[in-house]
Order: structure tokens, then sequence, then C-alpha cells
């Protein structure tokens, strides 16, 4: 089955939403994809709903729009940061005196070069400066207001700089902009204004920095799960954020902590779930073996998973091996083939949009899908 909205599995359509566009995740979903699924799933309303690769909270936030409770976790500071922002229960008026407080601060001269040049060259001075000088202001304060506040200046930081994120590359493109400040504070009324905006629900929303493959919550405890881990042998997760990650999580950029598979630790030998495939595709289904079988442990008899994925693509494969080079990873066949073994039988695959696979950016040998696949437990 197809459906009739390919920019589902995308998070293009959030561009437009107040609060899910606080923060523009390139790898992030729909908030409508969430709708749909919760439409279908949680029609009583009466859920704990979890994605363990939670990214920025569309999920969660989608679910506090329901009422329905909600947890999420993430190997990444940043993106946890910006889901706890959006999904924050605030004081508005706590809010509008940070505001206030940061338009009144008086500016003091920053050392950028106490900055890495690799993080420099993506900023005009005058612009690093400023936001050197709001960074130091985040100490004054604390709790939600500080998420708030702290996710505004990342996401100012981003869109007045000379960052151009091209794939998986960060390149320099100069260009006149904003004035830093002025940019900043107007970026902050607008978020407290977009609070205004959405209906929110009362209901228990937690998100946290965490491992898919080791989740910290009660067994048997989840009904849905509405996710999508790391595509195969997508990179640019551990690439395209690092300017932000150095900034404001003091995080080196050359070494983003985090490999281009599920979980952290890139140093441990994979276990041989399909020893025919590359290392690196091998590595993933490892990988997503783990994070299967915790999501067989946390979620309850009969709960439904549904996971978005997309294939894989490797020119040179299995060419190495001496056979036919050119081949697509279908991952939505071998990732059911996966949770069969782990207690999980298969309710359908949707087809949610089509990518080529390319040789040499311009020969194209093969077609990989994006699809919604849909568990349930056994």
């Amino acid at each position: 089955m197809k459906t009739d909205a390919s920019d589902l599995a995308t998070f293009v359509p959030n561009k437009q939403l107040p609060i899910y566009n606080w923060f523009y995740y390139k790898e992030g979903y729909s908030r409508e994809l969430v709708m749909m699924l919760l439409d279908r799933h949680a029609k009583s309303g009466n859920a704990n709903v979890l994605d363990p690769f939670c990214g920025v909270g569309t999920t969660n936030l989608a679910c506090k729009e329901r009422g329905i409770d909600s947890y999420g976790f993430d190997v990444s500071p940043l993106a946890i940061l910006a889901a706890r922002a959006k999904t924050n229960d605030y004081d508005t008026g706590e809010l509008k005196q940070a505001i206030k407080q940061l338009q009144k601060s008086k500016f003091q001269r920053q050392d950028i070069k106490s900055v890495p040049g690799e993080v420099r060259r993506y900023f005009n001075p005058h612009t690093l400066e400023d936001v050197l000088f709001f960074r130091n202001q985040l100490e004054n304060f604390e709790g939600k207001a500080l998420d708030f506040i702290k996710l505004g200046l990342i996401t100012s930081t981003t869109r007045c700089s000379w960052m151009y994120k091209d794939g998986a590359v960060l390149k320099v493109r100069k260009k006149p902009v904003p004035v830093f400040r002025k940019f900043y504070i107007r970026t902050l009324w607008k978020m407290l204004n977009d609070l205004q905006k959405v209906e929110l629900k009362p209901c228990q929303t937690f998100v946290d920095v965490g491992d898919a493959r080791n989740l910290k919550i009660d067994s048997e405890f989840i009904d849905i799960v509405i996710t999508s881990p790391p595509y195969l042998n997508k990179i640019e997760y551990t690439r395209i954020y690092s300017v932000e990650e150095a900034l404001f999580f003091g995080q080196p950029i050359e070494n983003r902590g985090m490999r281009a598979f599920i979980g952290m630790d890139a140093g441990k030998e994979p276990e041989a779930i399909f020893p025919e495939l590359p290392p690196i595709a091998n590595a993933y289904f490892a990988d997503m073996k783990q994070v299967l079988k915790n999501l067989r442990r946390v979620c309850k008899p009969e709960a439904k998973v549904c996971i978005i994925v997309g294939d894989g693509c490797f020119p040179d494969w299995p060419a190495a091996a001496g056979g036919q080079a050119g081949g697509v990873i279908h991952v939505d066949s071998l990732l059911p083939e996966l949770a069969g073994k782990e207690g999980f039988s298969l309710d359908g695959i949707e087809i949610l949009g089509v990518r080529q696979c390319t040789r040499n950016r311009v020969e194209k040998i093969g077609q990989m899908e994006e699809c919604l696949i849909t568990f349930s437990t056994l």
C-alpha cells in the first residue's frame, strides 16, 4: 500500500507548524504521520507511547496535543534539548521575564579565538561575539526557562551563520546575516507566541538522553511505539549538527561520540546477524536486533510497533566479494525477518517514498524505499 502523501516521512510539513518548527531537524518525520498512527492505534487516548529515537520530539509533541502519555529517548543531547523545550509545561510569565532580561543585558566583548577555527569559519566575527555573549547569559537561568532560551539561541545561531548543510557535508556560504541580538530576541518572542497557538493537553511527557538498545523503562509498560531509527548507511546524523554541539554542548567537532549505526559504543565488534552483508550493514542489524529485543521487553502483549525505515545504498556491494556490483539492501525485507525472531508479528508494510541509489552520483543502480512497518507483539 502506498500513501498519497510522500512528505509524511519528512520533516518538511513541520516547518510551517508552531512549536514543531522551533528547531529544523532534517532527519525527522511529520506531525501528520504521528497523528495518523495515533488515530489507528490510540483511539481511546489512553495509552503509553514510546519513541526510542525521538530526535527533536515530534512524536512526543503530537501525543501532547492528544493528551496521551509519551516517553522519548535519543543519544543526542542537542536533540533531547529540543524535544524537552518543545514539550515542557511553561509559566509564560517566567518566559516573558527571561526574554526581557536578555533584552536589557549589556553587551561585553568576547574572545572568539577561544572557539576552534573549524567552528569560527562558519560565522561572521561580530555574529560569533554576540553568540558567545548570549551563551554566557545562559548561566543566569535554570529549569524550563533555560531550555526555552537555549533552544532559541541555538536556532538563531544556525540561522545567522554561514553554515550550509548539504546532505552529510557542512559547507561555508558567506552571505549577509541579520543582526544577531535583534534576530535572537525576535525568535524568542515568536516562540512565546507559538505557545498560544497550539492546544496542549495535560499528560505525562518524559524525554531524556538514552540508548534505544538499553531503555530505562519498566517491562510490559508501552502500548504503542512510533519511531524512526537512523537509516542504514546514512552518516550525516553524526556530522551536520557538529557546530551546534561544539558551541553549546562541548563536543569536540572532530569526535561526535556516536557511530553511524544506532548507539554510542563504536569500538564493539558486532554480532554476525547477516554476515553476507557489508560490515556496516551487519553492524546496523546487530544494533537493531538489540533495539527489537528491548522493545519486546518494554511493550505490553499485543502492543503496536510502528517503525519508519529506509533502504541502504551500497554501490560497490557485492563487488568486493566477486559478485555483480551495485546493491540496495532492503531493510523492509530484513527487519521483519529479524523482528519475527524477537517476538513480533508483521501487520503490514506501507511505502512512504522512493529514492534512487546511485553510483558516482549520476548512474542509477537501484530503487530505495522509505517504509512504515507495523508490528504487533506476540
